[in-house]
C-alpha cells in the first residue's frame, strides 16, 4: 500500500492547482478574443497537455517532474487584452512561444541568456502584470459587496486554518453566492460537454512582440527556472533541456486548440516532490503520475468551469484569481527590490508594465521590460581598471635615545 500516499498527494495537488487558477486561464483566453467554446477548449487542451508532458517526463526519468499551465502567462493574457486579428492571432502567438521554448531547450546559450536578465527586472515585470489582478478583490468589494465579502472572508478564515485550501474555498464561496443570489446570465453559449475546438493560427508581428515574447519570458522566469529550483531543493537534478523541448513541442501541439503554454510547475512540484508525497525520494514519481490523471479528469470539466465563469460577474472571477496570485505578487516584489543597485531599473519596469499602456498594438509587459533594460544600460557605468596599489612610503624609525 506504499502507493496510496503519493497518489493522494498527486490528486490533491491537481485539485489545488486547478481550483487556484482555472478562472485566470479562462479570463486570459477570453481577454485575447476567445469565445466561450474556444475558452473551454483551451482549458481542456491545457489540462491534457500538462498531463501528457507530466506522464512522459515522469516515466522517462522516474522523477516527480510536475508540469502545469503558465499562471503568469495567463495573467499576461488578461493584461494584454484584445489583439489585432482576434483569437487566431493569439493562437499564432502561442505557437511562437512554444517554438521559442523548444529552441531554448536545443540552444543552451538561449536559456542562459534568459536567466541572465537581472532578477529584479524580471520580478518587476511579473509584479507589474500581477498588480491589476491582485487589486480586483478591492474593486469587487465596491462593485458587488454581497458576493465579494463572503469570498474574501472565506479566504481569510481558511488562510488561518488550512492555507492550501484558502483559494479553493474562496471559489466554493463564490459558487454558493452566485447560486443564492441568482443571475441573469445565459448558458446558451457554453457547452457543458468537453470538446476540443480547432482554431486556425494567424501570425501578426504585434502579437508576436506583445504576447509571444513576454509569454515566453514570464514563463521561463516565473515557472521553468523556479520549477527547476524547487526540484533541486528536494535533491533532484532537473533535466531542464529535455523538459523545455518536451513542454515546447506539446504546447505547440495544443496551441491550435487554445493551449497558451505548459511548463515546469513550481508550487505543484513542492507538493509532489517533497516528503509529504512519500518518505522515499525514489517513489515520489508516483505522485506526479497521479497528478497527470487528476489533470485529465479535471480537464473534462472544462465546459462546466466555463459555464461557471459565464454565470459570474467578471470582476468576481478576476477577484478569486487575484487572491490566488497575492503570494506570487509578494514574491515578485521581493525580487524587484532585493538589490539596491538595480532598484531604479526594476521600478521603471514595474511602473511601465503596471500602467497597462500598449503602444503600436504591443502590450505593456514588453515595453516595461524594454524600459527597465534601457534604464539599466544608462545607469551602468563601465568598470574602471583597478588602480595599482600605491607603495607606502616607509617612515624612518625613530632613533633611540642613547642610554646614559
Amino acid at each position: 500500500m506504499g502507493w496510496v500516499r503519493p497518489v493522494v498527494a498527486g490528486l490533491l495537488s491537481a485539485i489545488v492547482g486547478y481550483a487556484s487558477s482555472f478562472t485566470l486561464v479562462l479570463a486570459g483566453l477570453q481577454a485575447v478574443g476567445a469565445n466561450p467554446a474556444q475558452a473551454a477548449s483551451g482549458l481542456l487542451a491545457t489540462c491534457l497537455c500538462s498531463a501528457v508532458a507530466t506522464a512522459l517526463l515522469t516515466l522517462r526519468y522516474r522523477m516527480p517532474i510536475a508540469i502545469a499551465w503558465s499562471t503568469p502567462g495567463a495573467a499576461l493574457l488578461v493584461s494584454a487584452g484584445p489583439v489585432v486579428g482576434g483569437f487566431p492571432t493569439a493562437v499564432g502567438a502561442f505557437l511562437v512561444c512554444a517554438a521559442l521554448t523548444v529552441v531554448a531547450g536545443l540552444v543552451p546559450w538561449l536559456t542562459r541568456a534568459i536567466t541572465t536578465i537581472p532578477r529584479p527586472v524580471a520580478g518587476a515585470m511579473l509584479a507589474g502584470i500581477l498588480l491589476p489582478l491582485c487589486t480586483a478583490p478591492v474593486q469587487a468589494l465596491l462593485d458587488i459587496p454581497a458576493l465579494a465579502a463572503p469570498v474574501i472572508l472565506t479566504w481569510l478564515v481558511l488562510l488561518r486554518l488550512a492555507r492550501s485550501w484558502a483559494v479553493p474555498g474562496a471559489l466554493v464561496a463564490a459558487v454558493v453566492g452566485i447560486a443564492l443570489t441568482g443571475t441573469d446570465a445565459s448558458l446558451g453559449d457554453a457547452a457543458l460537454r468537453p470538446a476540443l475546438q480547432w482554431t486556425v493560427p494567424a501570425l501578426d508581428l504585434s502579437a508576436i512582440v506583445g504576447i509571444a515574447l513576454p509569454l515566453f519570458l514570464v514563463t521561463m522566469a516565473g515557472q521553468n527556472v523556479p520549477g527547476a529550483a524547487v526540484l533541486s531543493t528536494f535533491g533532484y537534478q532537473t533535466p531542464l533541456r529535455p523538459a523545455l523541448i518536451t513542454t515546447g513541442l506539446i504546447s505547440a501541439a495544443g496551441a491550435p486548440f487554445g493551449n497558451h503554454q505548459v511548463n515546469l510547475a513550481a508550487i505543484t512540484a513542492a507538493l509532489t516532490a517533497g516528503p509529504e508525497a512519500h518518505p522515499h525520494p525514489g517513489r515520489r514519481w508516483i505522485a506526479t503520475l497521479a497528478l497527470a490523471a487528476g489533470q485529465v479528469l479535471l480537464g473534462l470539466g472544462a465546459g462546466v468551469a466555463t459555464a461557471l465563469v459565464l454565470l459570474s460577474p467578471p470582476v468576481l472571477v478576476i477577484a478569486v484569481a487575484g487572491l490566488a496570485l497575492l503570494p506570487a505578487l509578494g514574491s515578485s516584489l521581493g525580487n524587484a527590490v532585493g538589490d539596491p543597485d538595480l532598484l531604479l531599473p526594476a521600478m521603471v519596469t514595474f511602473v511601465v508594465t503596471a500602467s497597462g499602456v500598449g503602444v503600436l498594438g504591443i502590450g505593456a509587459a514588453f515595453w516595461g521590460l524594454l524600459a527597465g533594460l534601457v534604464t539599466l544600460l544608462v545607469l551602468r557605468r563601465r568598470r574602471q581598471p583597478a588602480k595599482p596599489a600605491e607603495t607606502p612610503v616607509a617612515t624612518p624609525a625613530a632613533t633611540p635615545a642613547p642610554r646614559p
